[in-house]
């Protein structure tokens, strides 16, 4: 990418020349990242088999001709080559129709479908609450730079990150989930388990079973990513802050709340984008920890206890969606580039 400024004259067909180098520029980068795809998923498959599944999944008393009736079942028996040819087709066409090798009688698609509501119940409403309160701690901190609110709230952050997740997890649970309702008289928390979005329908799902089971995690993990969201933000607003063009508007005369969410904000939204789009695959993976201790069936979970039985179907796929996601949100990143900020030249 580079930079260059717009002319005023033309603007429709600045605006079409733009839109095609856009367009090449999406195309030259997804071409460029499919072997890199293609070697995440060669990479995955070539671990995975380091260790013969089959021991595992037929127990210690088997014979040889079990084994080797299993593997052809499994399709362990063709070349590797092979079976990573069968592999990359059925992923450019979609097809996860294989079923699970522990969860017998389901595809990979229909556990996939199942455990994606449970992550982004708990991921989505993290990242908007977390950006949301991080820009607005940031924008304030900028604007009193120096200041006992300030270093408040920097001292705030700093700890708040130097903890480790875990320990606000136990926390979490022994306090919020554990003691609060002795004290209270009621559960307002559950310390794990989940419930489905099917079964009483969305509107029931949001206002009943939601907060009970997913707002004490949705809070840790806002009170932990905070402390680094603010920090980076905090810098980006400090460097705005400092430019000409926040002078010569407080010069004219300009609002305090004028400044900071008109002139100030809008020209720090490349980093504030960059910072949430980099985040959107870890919406489909979940956070690992939140889901194993609060016994949330999410994609991350699922992951983990697929990797641990040697559940090939669902690492592989799961691994090469998350590879695709990541991939997508860096090409989506460059391209909001140019949305937001006109100077911006794809090439």
């Amino acid at each position: 990418m580079s930079l260059e400024p717009t002319d005023g004259a033309g603007g429709h067909r600045t605006n079409g020349v733009k839109a095609k180098s856009m367009w090449a520029y999406v195309l030259r980068r997804f071409f460029y990242n499919v072997p890199v795809f293609m070697g995440i998923v060669l990479l995955v498959m070539l671990a995975l088999r380091v260790r013969d599944p089959v021991n595992g999944l037929l127990g210690k008393v088997k014979t040889e001709q079990e084994i080797a009736a299993k593997r052809t079942e499994l399709g362990l028996d063709k070349p590797f080559v092979q079976q990573y040819g069968i592999f990359l087709r059925k992923l450019c066409t979609l097809d996860f129709d294989e079923e699970s090798w522990v969860n017998r009688g389901q595809t990979v698609g229909e556990v996939m479908h199942r455990c994606v509501g449970p992550s982004l119940a708990l991921t989505v409403p993290s990242l908007i609450l977390t950006t949301l309160i991080s820009v607005a701690i940031a924008l304030m901190s900028a604007w009193y730079r120096g200041r006992w609110l300030d270093k408040a709230l920097v001292i705030s952050a700093v700890l708040g990150m130097s903890v480790s997740f875990l320990v606000y997890i136990v926390f979490g649970q022994y306090y919020a989930a554990a003691w609060l309702p002795d004290q209270i008289g009621m559960s307002p928390f559950s310390v794990s388990g989940y419930e489905s979005i099917e079964k009483d329908g969305l509107a029931t799902y949001v206002l009943k079973h939601w907060p009970y089971y997913c707002l004490l995690p949705v809070l840790i993990s806002v009170i932990v990513a905070m402390g680094y969201d603010t920090r980076f933000y905090r810098a980006v607003m400090v460097e705005e802050s400092g430019r000409d063009y926040i002078t010569t508007a407080r010069a004219k005369g300009a609002s305090q709340p004028k400044v900071m969410f008109v002139h100030m904000l809008k020209n720090a939204m490349i980093p504030i984008i960059t910072r949430v789009v980099i985040t959107i695959p870890f919406l489909i993976t979940g956070s690992f920890l939140l889901e194993v201790y609060f016994a949330i069936p999410g994609m991350g979970k699922q992951l983990l206890t697929a990797v641990v039985e040697a559940d090939f179907p669902i690492v592989q796929a799961f691994t090469a969606v998350f590879a695709a996601i990541y991939i997508a949100s860096n090409l989506l990143t460059d391209v909001l580039y140019a949305v937001v900020d006109p100077r911006v030249r794809l090439s």
